[in-house]
């Protein structure tokens, strides 16, 4: 190969680049109409193609013909004849016209469901595959620190565990179906300071092992992911995008991974021209090159003719290039690029995108992901409830059901004159459609942001006049300062956007009973509506963007056709001021005596309600294991109300005494379980001793010696069962990433 067919095979081409933001700074970072042919432009082969369905819309039989097609030429028409690899965004689905939206991954994290989630991915990747896409960018396994930063709702929990369980389903069901998968972002992105994208992050040693690399390291190990894409971020002022202590200390020659590193959007160029740490773009493409990243995406602004210069003045060895154009071919033929018949078939004359499969999993994941915050005797609402007032914002907007990176908001904002390309009933509809002989009536009462009350006294009107009100309130997702929440959406305050508080107490003070659903990407500071002095809603819904089906599986948990059984994947926080804050915290990260400011949540993490009750009885922990060993916790789950539900059952433990704080409450492992009514289950977790693991003064992750507690709570918060105690036994045990890292669960 010469050089310049090696670095071709190390970029992405942006057929449909420019004039839309999909992407940071994509306007400025455009380099369409450069005036040359696209034979030219890949006259020496292409590594990717950027986003052939994701960026426009376009009718995917059509697209996949001409896909077909272009790949047949680039086998034809040059030299080495190989096509290209064509990834998409894949976060809530296929992000591409007509395609299925599925619930937002806050929302998988609601669910406590990784078989659910595992079942959506391999959906997810047969429609891509279909459509001859091979990489998914997705999921996104950073950890939620802070909920200001925009992008939490394309995160799964602020457990590390959570995360990495779920997101390594997500990673099976993809890879199942023939996609790579692309783990985002390595490492440490979520943890920037005040929530703020792309801001530098400071997190010592210890926080990157313990609490944002176990997700990543799961995913390797026990997913067998085959992509990963850097983080835009700084550690500690080095960009991750030119670190090689990370991209290929840690995870190649420390976690194992040997697929390829790809890089996010543009971030290869922003050494340069944001992080300043080189001088143009063949330096920028230098570092990130020594430190790992082998292809460039979305485009070849650093790996083509500034890297080739590199290289032709020694500046740069060739053996690198090479490194990472081995990786790429063997990436390609594990695809199945490099056989004689690739593209040799035809491409599909119809497409089924959002067939009755993708439709089934969305409902049944929008349900489990629903949270019931409060409710004081007002749900579920009886078939014959009176008059329905359905009122908010987002009571009638299908975009409000979707998160950041669904095609709705992340593309086809761009082309109002577009239907949505697919069927996603809004709450109001859903709820007309489950009470057909209901009176309903609808008030807007004022837009997601905004200070415009001109709507008000409409909405008052409408619940005045009603036997119950439903009022819709929450986010609308977007990109760069479109939207309330979304990446580039950070926000400074955790109140609701515009005036929808104002909205709800003016609805609660007619005094018609109020069911208060939110349809948010992050989670907001509500103590006021849960706990507040004065009249607050009967009933709080809490959904995170739960996709095409989520007003439906709303309207069925509203009306007691499904039992709420969504956990809170993250706190709810008191207060803006009150962040960063997490559950998993020492001692000395919550209330004290020696400070007035309380960062305690409204509701913690793993909290949720339910229409069925359950009981705990005869919980049993092995009294010890050794520290390179195994303990097993069971328990007896009974329902003990008079419907159906899910319970998830959480195993808590804590270390009191280490080298190290350790937090007051940690979630060793959960279980998800469907029980009739009066029916008994015993839940048991083969839990290994490493869940207790922790990076040590030495830096190196290790198990201690000594007693621990462990417990079954309904949050991280509230104790289900008296605390049980373990000795762990032996010496100090060194973990290795061959140590089990997932805890067993079986349900008899």
């Amino acid at each position: 190969m010469t050089l310049e067919e090696k670095t071709a095979q190390l970029v992405g081409y942006w057929l449909d680049q420019g004039g839309e933001v999909v992407a940071p700074m994509a306007d400025e970072m455009s380099t369409a109409g450069d005036g040359r042919s696209f034979a030219d432009i890949t006259r020496d082969g292409i590594g990717h193609y950027t986003r052939v369905y994701g960026t426009r819309p376009v009718e995917p039989a059509e697209r996949a013909a001409w896909l077909w097609q272009e790949q047949r030429r680039l086998k034809r028409e040059t030299r080495l004849g190989i096509p290209a690899i064509v990834h998409e965004e894949c976060l809530t689905g296929l992000a591409a016209w007509k395609a299925a939206t599925f619930p937002t991954p806050l929302a998988w994290g609601a669910s406590f469901d990784p078989e659910l989630v595992a079942e959506m991915g391999e959906a997810v990747g047969a429609s891509m595959r279909e459509l001859g896409i091979h990489q998914g960018l997705a999921p996104v396994l950073d950890v939620v620190r802070d909920p200001r930063w925009g992008r939490v709702d394309e995160c799964i929990a602020e457990d590390p565990y959570v995360v990495g369980t779920i997101g390594t389903a997500y990673v099976r069901g993809l890879q199942r179906a023939g996609i790579h998968a692309t783990l985002k972002h390595f490492l440490a992105y979520s943890g920037s300071r005040a929530g703020r994208n792309h801001a530098p992050v400071h997190a010592g040693a210890r926080e990157v092992r313990d609490v944002f690399l176990p997700p990543f390291e799961m995913a390797i190990r026990d997913g067998g992911v085959r992509s990963v894409m850097n983080s835009y971020a700084e550690i500690d002022g080095v960009p991750v995008a030119s670190d090689p202590a990370l991209l290929t200390t840690l995870l190649r020659e420390e976690l194992g991974f040997d697929g390829v590193v790809t890089a996010d959007y543009f971030s290869v160029a922003f050494l340069e021209t944001m992080h300043g740490v080189a001088a143009d773009r063949g330096e920028a493409g230098a570092l990130a090159l020594r430190a790992g990243i082998d292809g460039e995406l979305p485009t070849g602004d650093a790996y083509l003719e500034p890297l080739r210069e590199q290289v032709r003045t020694g500046r740069l060895d060739e053996t690198f290039v090479d490194r990472a154009v081995l990786r790429v071919l063997a990436q390609k033929e594990a695809l199945g690029l490099l056989d004689a018949e690739a593209y040799e078939d035809e491409p599909p004359a119809a497409v089924e995108l959002d067939g009755p499969r993708h439709r089934d999993i969305a409902r049944r994941l929008a349900a489990e992901s629903i949270v019931l915050l409060s409710n004081e005797g007002l749900l579920p609402l009886a078939a014959t409830a009176g008059r329905v007032a359905v009122i908010g914002p987002n009571a009638d907007r299908a975009e409000a059901l979707q998160g950041c990176y669904s095609f709705a908001n992340h593309v086809l904002a761009h082309h109002p004159e577009h239907e949505l390309g697919f069927e996603i009933p809004t709450v109001r509809e859903a709820l007309e459609r489950a009470l057909p002989e209901t009176e309903i009536g609808y008030a807007r009462g004022c837009d997601v942001e905004g200070d415009d009350r001109s709507g008000f006294a409409q909405a008052v009107a409408a619940a005045a006049g009603a036997d119950v009100a439903v009022v819709v309130v929450g986010d609308h997702a977007g990109l760069f300062g479109r939207g309330t929440v979304g990446e580039g959406n950070d926000a400074e305050s955790l109140e609701l956007p515009g005036v929808q508080r104002e909205l709800v107490e003016a609805v609660v003070a007619t005094g018609t009973p109020v069911v208060m659903v939110l349809l948010t990407g992050r989670p907001y500071a509500l103590g006021w509506a849960l706990d507040g002095d004065g009249p607050r809603p009967g009933a709080m819904l809490q959904a995170f963007f739960p996709g095409e089906e989520g007003g439906t599986a709303i309207a069925s948990v509203i009306l007691g056709h499904t039992s709420p059984s969504g956990r809170l994947p993250v706190s709810l926080p008191r207060s803006a001021g009150a962040q960063p804050y997490g559950y998993l915290r020492p001692v000395l990260g919550g209330p004290s005596e020696i400070t007035k400011t309380d960062p305690t949540p409204v509701r913690p993490f793993g909290f949720g309600l339910s229409y069925a009750a359950f009981a705990y009885d005869d919980l049993r922990v092995d009294d010890t294991a050794a520290t390179d060993g195994r303990f097993t916790a069971s328990v007896t789950l009974t329902n003990t109300g008079a419907v159906a539900g899910a319970e998830v059952v959480q195993l808590y433990g804590r270390d009191p005494v280490a080298s190290v704080t350790r937090p007051v409450a940690q979630l060793l492992a959960y279980a998800r379980v469907e029980l009739a009514p009066g029916q008994s289950r015993r839940v048991s977790f083969d839990v290994p001793a490493r869940r207790f693991a922790f990076t040590g003064r030495g830096l190196r992750r290790v198990v201690e010696p000594g007693t621990v507690e462990v417990w079954l709570g309904r949050d991280a918060e509230t104790e289900a069962t008296p605390r049980a105690v373990v000795t762990l036994t032996g010496d100090v045990h060194e973990v290795s990433v061959d140590d089990p890292r997932v805890v067993d669960v079986s349900v008899a």
